[in-house]
């Protein structure tokens, strides 16, 4: 028996040292057809299988959501198993997150079936000299015997999702975001946004208000959370605008704080001075995420949209749609539209993900555009001497 084996051994040697001589001297279109032969001989003779789960996918624009699960799962529940770690502190937190590190293998138990999880990587493989290097690309590897395919698919990998979730949920913590100007996006991983932790003290209780007042926001609030299903019914995105306004200093940025502490949503501070034209506006839009506030302060002063539209209409109706450079006079490459901004707030870009609420801050409401502020696309509440007269339509309970 050993013979034999030694026979085989020494056959598939002289096999390789033979291919890797004359391969050169083969046609390309027969050494991609021995190859895909090769590996469905291969592929017969394992009775193992794998499934690839890439940190990004399609056009890179989202982290994978299934990678993400997969990986506090694993940090969760398999770490303990690996001989070769890694940890992280990230900007957010203040305890170390210890997982296991590339080219690491752990196993896992599920239902009595025993899988690996591989970690790794590809490196970029360009040969040509660029600016902006490539990012290597993770993937995590899953192998399994075949008979338990079935299980695999059906229920372990949404056990990982759902596990994961979980896991993420509780180390969750709340960020404070802000984008980044276009010319800082680069390379297929980079972000428009960049945050810190968010840690404003601001409540409700700590605000002074009107008690009644309060409670009608609150049970707003309340609503809009739990309102997934009604949005679905009436054919609405989900997701909520809201119009501060008042005199400087009385409470609007507290508001906002309270808001996302009693929701326990992110908050994004969107700088629409950063922003040139309506299709960075969509790519800011796209990297947001569900249950989240979405913030533009000033709004007044962020755009010229105090009503000038009008003014040009009546010189020359044709133009509706008017460019709306900051209001620094020098930048002469903002291309943003109001009808751009309009779509974000509630035109067909506003259905991609949901549970958003959208506020927007003002000092001056007579100076904006009243296509802005029209009736149910910002729900106005007054703020004046820490007080709230607020004048907007309630959501709809069930």
């Amino acid at each position: 028996m050993a013979e034999s084996w030694a026979g085989l051994g020494s056959a598939i040697a002289s096999f390789l040292f033979l291919y890797a001589m004359v391969k050169d001297h083969i046609p390309f279109q027969l050494r991609q057809y021995f190859a895909h032969i090769i590996h469905k001989v291969i592929s017969f003779a394992n009775p193992y299988q794998q499934i690839t789960i890439h940190e990004y996918n399609g056009d890179y624009m989202h982290r994978d959501k299934l990678y993400a699960a997969t990986q506090a799962y694993l940090s969760a529940a398999c770490s303990f198993r690996a001989r070769k770690l890694k940890a992280e502190l990230g900007q957010e937190s203040d305890k170390p997150s210890v997982t296991f590190d590339n080219y690491e293998e752990v196993t896992d138990t599920f239902r009595g079936v025993t899988v690996w999880w591989y970690a790794s990587m590809r490196l970029p493989n360009s040969k040509t000299i660029s600016f902006y290097s490539e990012d290597e690309r993770k993937y995590y590897l899953l192998t399994f015997h075949k008979r338990d395919r079935k299980l695999v698919e059906g229920e372990y990998l949404t056990h990982i999702l759902s596990e994961g979730r979980d896991v993420m949920t509780r180390r969750r913590q709340r960020k404070l975001f802000t984008n980044s100007p276009s010319r800082n996006w680069y390379g297929y991983k980079s972000s428009a946004w960049s945050h810190v932790a968010f840690e404003h003290p601001a409540t409700f209780d700590t605000l002074a208000m009107d008690p009644k007042k309060k409670e009608e926001i609150i049970d707003d609030l309340v609503t809009f959370r739990e309102g997934k299903e009604y949005y679905k019914k009436i054919g609405k995105a989900w997701k909520r605008g809201y119009l501060l306004h008042g005199p400087p200093g009385t409470g609007k940025s507290s508001m906002i704080a309270a808001i996302a502490n009693f929701l326990e949503y992110d908050v994004y501070d969107l700088e629409l001075t950063a922003v040139k034209t309506n299709t960075e506006l969509r790519k800011i839009f796209i990297e947001t995420t569900g249950k989240s506030i979405i913030v533009v302060e000033d709004i007044d002063c962020s755009l010229d949209l105090t009503g000038k539209r009008k003014e040009k209409k009546e010189k020359n109706d044709e133009e509706e749609d008017q460019k709306l450079p900051g209001k620094e006079e020098t930048d002469d490459n903002t291309k943003l539209t109001l009808s751009g901004l309009l779509n974000f707030i509630d035109g067909l870009w506003s259905a991609c993900g949901g549970e958003r609420i959208i506020i927007f801050t003002t000092n001056h409401l007579e100076k904006l555009d009243p296509a802005l502020i029209r009736r149910g696309r910002m729900d106005r509440i007054r703020i004046l001497d820490s007080q709230l007269s607020w004048l907007y339509r309630p959501v709809r309970k069930k």
